[in-house]
């Protein structure tokens, strides 16, 4: 009887760590940052999903563009704010590197898409203004 409860318990047990192995999969993109001291005034980073490239700084951002791996343009906006949305279902899979000019600067930063995403999960490209938040003392 006590073997019959062990292997019930090793059955449940590795049918759960099955589950759980299969539940982690691949994340849609990698970011590969600049780590020039003089990029650190452009915050470049992937929404919490990978599928996104959130982009922000203190001074604006002219334009944004993107080169494939056939050195091709895949990807060309003019921005002008200074915060920025990209979803990286525009992007085809594979390296691209991404340009983010800020005058006088061109910032240089790879991004790896690693798998492609059905085109029914696309939403457009978004400019996104930062709110401003004022602090007040009532008195």
């Amino acid at each position: 009887m006590k073997n019959l409860i062990r292997i019930c318990l090793v059955i449940i047990l590795l049918f759960l760590l099955g589950f759980t192995l299969q539940a982690q999969d691949q994340p849609f993109a990698k970011l590969e940052k600049n780590r020039n001291v003089q990029a650190k005034g452009l915050i470049h980073q992937l929404n919490t999903t990978k599928d996104t490239l959130i982009l922000k700084s203190d001074k604006i951002i002219n334009s944004l563009y993107t080169i494939n791996k056939t050195y091709t343009r895949e990807l060309d906006f003019e921005i002008d704010s200074t915060a920025y949305k990209l979803p990286l279902n525009k992007l085809t899979k594979g390296k691209h590197v991404v340009v983010a000019r800020q005058s006088p600067m061109q910032i240089v930063f790879v991004v790896v898409i690693l798998k492609d995403m059905p085109e029914k999960d696309t939403e457009p490209i978004v400019t996104v203004e930062p709110t401003k938040v004022v602090f007040t003392t009532n008195q």
